[in-house]
């Protein structure tokens, strides 16, 4: 389903609750729906109770299991949680009749009860989810197992199932976020590699702060993170193991400095820029045999290059035409095709996983904002403004995109945000302290 056909108005989407990870539709009655009407989205009620404990050592479990999952839902805008305060009806019991009538009674359309079982290294979590006024059960339900150290993962799962047969959307919760962490003054920032959860938990510090880093890049499977690192005092693209954090500089080439790289779909090619007597170029590196080819030959400065999805294409910022526009052309090199043509400049381009949209950074009458435009230029739609948004990425299934916002002055940091491609919903993600740069994993394995 597209984005914009979401956006179209009086259009219901049906809920869609069934057994596995694929959306299955169910026969039923009346099914559950959002209605969303020239653009407005009235959040559909649902209710989490904490799930059950069905032993000791899972009572922790069961209760944060449910906040992580209830968070993600609420988290999209499209959701909206009804306290448990409100709750009349208590579950004690996976296996208990639901009182479809006290969850009626305070408007809960959606119901999700679930339950918890933790012994030594394993811990085992399923869950239901019901049509709260047509009085049914949607399939069979879910159940994932795995380390205690795994249960967040767990509780996205158990999200994502839920959103994906709410929406009709892909799923994005049970992924992760590599970006830039910056400590220290304005004036003197150091920065080191970091990924998290994609709400900002489980921090990983990939690099220490010796050297700067810039701009990483998850490959396709998620194993592996491109970078710019200044280690040898010339900015260098770096390939990282995520796993052993093994690095390795890649297209050494004397006398050039190379930077902005970005994977091919496929996680063989690294696309990227080598700046050599002062003239930026796109280049390909083809990583298992090292073969090296220049993609633009031209005295400008071409940057920022990102893959349409099959691969065949990629868009780049580039000054040729005397300021920063966006332009497309072959992935294998060749004429470019010019696709910005707002007022202001264009830049940061990245294709989205859907192959629809391309998301840019604008800079415009002193303000930057972030923005989607189709891939020939057309319905360009800004999304945010203010004194220094940048860098846009999108989450797995392209419906959210995280940025970084730069407030001004001596005190001014950087921090992560996100937005729905509506351009509704804007929130801050939560790091320590000042963060920028930020990419999008795929899906966890």
């Amino acid at each position: 389903m597209s984005f914009p056909r979401i956006l179209r108005s009086a259009l219901a989407m049906a809920l869609v609750l069934g057994a596995g990870l694929a959306p299955q539709a169910m026969a039923q009655n009346g099914p559950l729906r959002i209605e969303i009407t020239e653009g407005v989205i009235e959040p559909l009620p649902f209710a989490v109770p904490d799930f059950v404990a069905e032993n000791g050592a899972a009572a922790d479990y069961a209760v944060n299991i449910a906040r992580v999952i209830a968070s993600d839902l609420a988290g999209t805008g499209l959701f909206r949680e009804i306290p448990s305060s409100a709750h009349i009806s208590r579950v004690s019991s996976f296996d208990a009749p639901v009182a479809y009538e006290d969850w009626k009674a305070i408007n809960a359309q959606a119901l999700i009860t679930g339950a918890v079982s933790a012994s030594g290294d394993r811990i085992v979590v399923k869950f239901r989810l019901f049509d709260v006024f047509s009085g049914q059960q949607m399939g069979e339900g879910l159940q994932f197992a795995g380390t205690p150290q795994s249960w967040r993962r767990m509780a996205h799962k158990v999200a994502d199932a839920a959103y994906s047969r709410i929406t009709g959307e892909g799923a994005y919760f049970d992924s992760r976020v590599v970006y830039v962490s910056e400590s220290g003054p304005k004036n003197a920032r150091q920065k080191r590699l970091a990924v998290m959860d994609y709400d900002g938990a489980n921090i990983q510090y990939l690099t220490d702060s010796s050297s700067i880093v810039l701009a990483p890049r998850f490959s396709p499977s998620g194993d592996r993170i491109l970078y710019t690192s200044y280690a040898s005092g010339f900015p260098r693209i770096t390939l990282m193991d995520v796993g052993s954090l093994r690095t390795q500089s890649l297209a050494e080439q004397p006398g050039t400095m190379t930077f902005a790289p970005r994977f091919s779909p496929d996680g063989q090619r690294v696309v990227f820029s080598l700046e050599r007597g002062g003239n930026s170029d796109l280049y390909m590196l083809d990583i298992g045999s090292g073969q090296l080819s220049q993609l633009t030959n031209a005295p400008s400065i071409e940057t920022a290059p990102s893959f349409s999805p099959d691969g065949s294409q990629i868009v780049f910022e580039s000054d040729r035409s005397g300021t920063q526009q966006l332009y497309i052309m072959p992935a294998g090199g060749g004429e470019a095709r010019r696709i910005s043509g707002g007022q202001g400049r264009y830049g940061t381009p990245v294709w989205s996983p859907r192959g629809d949209l391309i998301a840019f950074t604008k800079q415009n009458a002193g303000r930057f904002h972030i923005g989607v435009m189709r891939t020939d230029g057309s319905e360009e739609r800004l999304l945010t403004a203010s004194f220094l948004d940048e860098g846009p990425t999108w989450s797995p299934n392209g419906r959210v995109i995280m940025f970084t916002r730069e407030t001004a002055g001596a005190g001014g940091e950087a921090r992560l945000y996100s937005v729905d491609i509506s351009g509704r919903n804007l929130r801050q993600v939560t790091t320590e302290g000042a963060a920028s740069d930020p990419a999008w994993s795929p899906l966890l394995p």
